[in-house]
């Protein structure tokens, strides 16, 4: 073992430690064979090794620990200082930067709807329940609140969980014909490679007046025209869903543009992945803003959804981490 504490000692990377511990400590390592030894001893003989096995090993982990910490810091600060960016040094270069891909993405989005003839309207974050939740048919008993892990303050004020009340704050101050999307921030209490707990949704609303005036059909055409215009050649399916604010309800699924419909991990080997949600503007949603004898529809999806997709980056918070090696590769 003497020969085991030196090459710890003298160890200069934290792999180096591994492969010394696998030797050590592995299926097939040192100290393994010693204690495997102990079934074939005499209960004396046992008694004895085993106790002077367990030191060794006690010894052996503590110097493989404290070296551990010792490279790990000198690891870290050789990282640091390699990472470093000096602001203060004068540079004649002239580097070229870009749009952040959420905001490339946003302004993708915004830009096909404005030349569909859309308004785009903008609300407050802070809002009330009657905004966020009753006017859309989401009274306080409703289960579908759960889904929203919402942020709430003192006063009973909320941080808006979706842009949903900006529709019904412009159903509020105009009557129809609306024709609009809400682009902006909004808050879960939600943290994975997937969620987290600001991000951005785009809402799109259309009421014409009268019962038939649109329907589920113009729906369908403005979505799958859309996904074409954003992600290309595409298909796309409708499946009944269920929301709230809307109904009839669906999810919307374009065909896998990675595996091109054939099935990948990324759809789950479906051929399929789901991009928003949407439907025809439910009846208590309407009453909910003095609204009678009109027709609308509704739709929503997640900004980063679609940047992660259109730009293949697969931990949601690698957006928010300002990485200027991802955020370079923007420009």
């Amino acid at each position: 073992m003497e020969e085991i504490f030196s090459r710890i000692n003298g160890a200069i990377t934290t792999a180096e430690l591994e492969e010394i511990r696998i030797a050590v400590m592995g299926k097939k390592g040192i100290l393994t064979a010693r204690f495997a030894e102990l079934k074939n001893c005499d209960e004396t003989q046992k008694k004895a090794l085993a106790k002077e096995l367990n030191l060794l090993k006690v010894e052996f982990e503590k110097a493989l620990a404290n070296k551990k910490e010792e490279l790990s810091l000198r690891e870290l600060q050789e990282k640091l200082q390699a990472q470093k960016i000096d602001v203060s040094l004068f540079s004649a270069s002239n580097f070229r930067g870009s749009n952040h891909p959420i905001m490339l993405m946003l302004d993708k989005i915004v830009e096909y709807f404005e030349g569909m003839n859309f308004m785009v309207k903008t609300g407050p974050l802070v809002e009330d329940d009657v905004h966020n939740f009753e006017a859309l048919n989401l009274p306080k008993y409703h289960p579908a609140r759960d889904m929203q892990d919402t942020f709430y303050f003192k006063d009973g004020k909320i941080l808006r969980t979706h842009t949903s009340p900006v529709q019904i704050r412009t159903m509020e101050a105009q009557k129809p014909p609306i024709r609009m999307i809400c682009p902006g921030n909004v808050f879960r209490c939600d943290y994975d490679l997937t969620h987290t707990p600001m991000f951005h949704q785009v809402e799109g609303l259309v009421v014409e007046n009268g019962k038939d005036s649109v329907n589920f059909a113009n729906l369908k055409f403005i979505l799958e025209d859309f996904l074409k215009y954003i992600f290309g050649d595409v298909k796309v399916r409708f499946r009944s869903s269920y929301f709230p604010f809307t109904e009839p309800s669906a999810e919307v699924d374009m065909s896998c543009i990675f595996c091109k419909g054939e099935g990948c991990r990324v759809c789950s080997n479906t051929g399929w992945l789901e991009v928003l949600g949407c439907g025809c503007v439910s009846e208590n949603v309407f009453k909910a803003v003095g609204y009678e004898n009109v027709s609308g529809y509704a739709f929503g999806l997640g900004v980063e959804r679609f940047a992660m997709l259109a730009y293949s980056v697969p931990d949601l918070r690698a957006f928010f981490e300002s990485d200027l090696r991802i955020l370079e590769q923007f420009k």
